[in-house]
C-alpha cells in the first residue's frame, strides 16, 4: 500500500497499556502560568511550543489560543485543564495500574497557526525530537 508523504504510517504495538509510559502531545495552547503566552494575533501567528513538565500542578496550566472563541471556547479548559489536557486522568490510570506512567515532560503548542512552512520545517522536527528524546512509549494527542 503506498501512503502519501504526509500520511502517518501504521506502527503497531505490542507492549501492554500497564506498561507503557504516555506523553501529552497538544495544539491546545497550553501553557504553564509563568510560561510566555502564545502569540495571538493571526497576522504573525505562532510557530512555538512549551514543554511541560510531567509532574506539573495542573493548577500551574492556561491556555492561550487565538482561535475564534466560537470555534474553541478556552473559558471551559481554564476551568478544568484536563478536558484539553488529560494529566490527571493519565495519573488515576497510572494508580490504578491501567498505564505504566506519564511522561517526564510534555508537549503543547497552539493550533490556530496561519505559519504552517514554519510549523512544518522548524516546529515539528524540533518536537518530534523532543519526543525522541523522551523515554514515552506512546503520545497522546489532543487538541482544543
Amino acid at each position: 500500500m503506498e501512503l502519501s508523504r504526509k500520511a502517518i504510517p501504521y506502527t503497531p504495538n505490542d507492549k501492554p497499556l500497564h506498561e507503557m509510559t504516555i506523553m501529552i502531545v497538544s495544539t491546545s495552547g497550553v501553557h504553564l502560568n509563568e510560561q510566555e503566552p502564545y502569540n495571538t494575533d493571526p497576522a504573525e501567528g505562532d510557530a512555538t511550543f512549551r514543554i511541560i513538565p510531567g509532574d506539573v500542578d495542573p493548577k500551574d496550566l492556561t491556555v492561550t489560543h487565538s482561535a475564534p472563541k466560537d470555534h474553541y471556547n478556552t473559558d471551559y479548559p481554564k476551568e478544568d485543564i484536563n478536558c484539553v489536557f488529560p494529566i490527571d486522568r493519565l495519573r488515576e490510570m497510572v494508580e490504578d495500574g491501567d498505564l505504566g506512567g506519564v511522561a517526564e515532560k510534555h508537549l503543547t503548542m497552539m493550533g490556530y497557526s496561519m505559519r504552517l512552512n514554519k510549523i512544518n520545517k522548524e516546529t515539528i522536527p524540533a518536537l518530534v525530537k523532543e519526543v525522541v528524546r523522551s523515554k514515552a512509549d506512546a503520545v497522546l494527542l489532543t487538541a482544543g
